[in-house]
């Protein structure tokens, strides 16, 4: 309310409102009080009558017209009506026999009175705010019972449902518009179809954006795997990369000591001769004599294929290195050296004799004051990486330290022991042994145990001595099938000498490979005390001097049909 006493309602101030102004709605003067007593209030708004008005059908007394007056003392018709405060009495026109007579209602003016409060009505309705939310409006249905009272949440159980919240998209496929979605949802203006409108193209998009993003994963996991899927097969079952030709260029390669042949490939794809060390390999399954290769300087090409690059390490025109083969003695390796560095002959044995302790030598290697050469047996056959500047001393220490590893490896002191033998220099006598008396490689195992059955002291073949020319030549430093005969040999005076005395040399009579050290330390089982190769592929052993004496006869005559 007002300080004046009217409402906020959208209808215009009364035409006989003293307050309305100076001119009245028609441009009179705005009525003035009729009485002359104190100035009344302002009229109330006035207010639809619940109850229409009764006229009467004969007139009214009065200034009005015949309205009849409202008397608040009796508003419901009292016999006896107080009195009147200003001295009369009031009448009551109703309850006294003078009353005018009831009053009829007049049809007329009550469908006025309707119409107007109808038209009233609606003015209030129309100036009222819509509601954010409009139930949809549907079609008139018989009107069904109602179900029977079940509570429940809610304070009113027949109240309008609350609309359905929509279901809420993934997290996944949600995006930073969800704010503005969320604004329209609260906004009236933006709640109707405009809004929805932009909800829906929002969503789409977010949809085509989800859709974008689900692609470019699946498109990266699949060019994932079929990366390393086609690496796995290539890997696997398919040929490594190489290269074509015989390469072109010149380069000089080192291959470090104890290089297995998948090293040897990857040193080689570093240096860019060849392209992956998987075509080394495979070149090297496919040529059988790869496995000869040895580690040394090479003289290669750049990118070549591997199987180029291995018919090239083959050939000794390209092993820029030094080659010691199997059985050499000491004395024939000193002479490849000072050939090597383009040295005077002898001066790598003077360089030895003078530099053995220096060189790296094992301490079980001077048992014997009676060892021809220090480092017999300790030049370990193989090919080694020496240029032309290099030292004749640090050539030998290379050797040596490459024995060192390989005895290291076989356990010469430790299986020294189990074959009963005083020291692991004994044992690298034997394979030196087998190395120099057997012919070839697959008989070894046989002659390492001719070896151990004539060193038995109990034996009644040879009682106890070697009989072997090969220690005679050492000792003479010749190389010789015809050392003479028996009895001109056992009066030959050499510890070497073992058609004279019984036992092992003092040492090593040449520097063994690998298969007679392999050989020596786990012979073949067997009684066997002699043998003589018939050929490449035949060797004869025999328990007994007879038979012996019998495959001597056959080897006669096949070197007589040889001639």
């Amino acid at each position: 309310m007002t300080e004046y006493g009217r409402g906020y309602g959208s209808e215009p101030w009364h035409p006989e409102d003293p307050l309305y102004g100076e001119q009245a709605p028609h441009g009179g003067q705005a009525q003035q009080p009729r009485w002359g007593g104190p100035q009344s209030a302002p009229h109330p708004p006035q207010q639809p009558d619940p109850y229409p008005q009764q006229q009467y059908q004969g007139g009214w007394e009065g200034p009005q017209g015949g309205q009849l007056p409202y008397d608040p003392y009796d508003p419901y018709g009292q016999q006896h009506p107080p009195a009147d405060p200003y001295g009369g009495v009031s009448h009551d026109y109703y309850g006294t026999p003078d009353a005018y007579p009831q009053q009829q209602p007049d049809p007329l003016h009550q469908q006025a009175q309707q119409a107007q409060q109808a038209q009233q009505a609606q003015q209030m309705q129309q100036t009222q705010p819509q509601p954010l939310y409009q139930p949809p409006q549907h079609p008139q249905h018989p009107q069904q019972p109602e179900p029977p009272y079940d509570e429940g949440p809610g304070d009113d159980w027949r109240a309008t449902p609350e609309p359905r919240e929509p279901e809420r998209e993934h997290a996944f496929f949600a995006d930073r518009e969800e704010d503005d979605d969320d604004r329209d949802d609260r906004d009236p203006r933006g709640a109707g179809r405009g809004g929805r409108e932009r909800r829906g193209k929002k969503n789409k998009r977010r949809s085509g954006r989800a859709c974008l993003v689900v692609a470019l994963l699946f498109v990266g996991a699949t060019g994932t795997v079929g990366y390393f899927g086609y690496d796995f097969i290539m890997s696997h079952f398919g040929s490594a990369p190489d290269y074509a030709g015989e390469g072109s260029g010149a380069i000089q390669i080192d291959i470090p000591d104890g290089s297995p042949l998948s090293e040897m490939g990857q040193i080689l794809q570093e240096k860019g001769v060849i392209k992956s060390a998987g075509a080394f390999t495979e070149a090297a399954g496919e040529n059988k004599e790869a496995q000869s290769l040895q580690p040394g300087t090479y003289s290669l090409r750049k990118k070549m294929s591997g199987a180029a690059a291995i018919e090239l390490m083959l050939d000794p025109k390209s092993r820029n290195g030094l080659t010691i083969r199997e059985g050499l003695r000491s004395t024939e390796v000193y002479k490849l050296i000072d050939t090597k560095l383009h040295l005077k002959a002898g001066t790598t044995k003077g360089v030895a004799k003078s530099e053995a302790k220096n060189l790296g030598l094992p301490s079980w290697a001077n048992d014997s004051s009676k060892i021809k050469d220090p480092l017999e047996g300790f030049l370990y056959p193989s090919t080694y990486s020496v240029g032309d500047k290099a030292k004749p001393a640090a050539v030998l220490k290379q050797m040596v330290a490459r024995a060192n590893q390989v005895y290291q490896r076989y356990d010469l002191e430790g299986n020294a022991r189990k074959l009963h033998l005083s020291s692991p220099m004994q044992l690298l006598t034997v394979a030196s042994l087998t190395q120099a008396e057997g012919k070839y490689k697959h008989d070894f195992v046989k002659v390492a145990r001719v070896v151990y059955n004539r060193l038995k002291p109990n034996n009644t073949e040879t009682y106890g001595l070697l009989d072997f020319d090969s220690t005679v030549n050492y000792a003479k430093s010749q190389s010789t099938l015809d050392t003479g005969s028996v009895d001109n040999l056992r009066n030959f005076n050499d510890p070497y000498n073992t058609y004279k005395f019984k036992g092992l040399p003092p040492g090593p009579i040449g520097n063994p490979g690998e298969v007679a050290l392999k050989s020596a330390i786990d012979p073949a089982k067997g009684n066997w005390y002699y043998f003589v190769s018939i050929s490449p592929d035949k060797t004869l052993f025999a328990e007994t001097n007879e038979q012996h004496e019998r495959n001597r006869r056959i080897y006669e005559k096949e070197h007589e049909k040889a001639r």
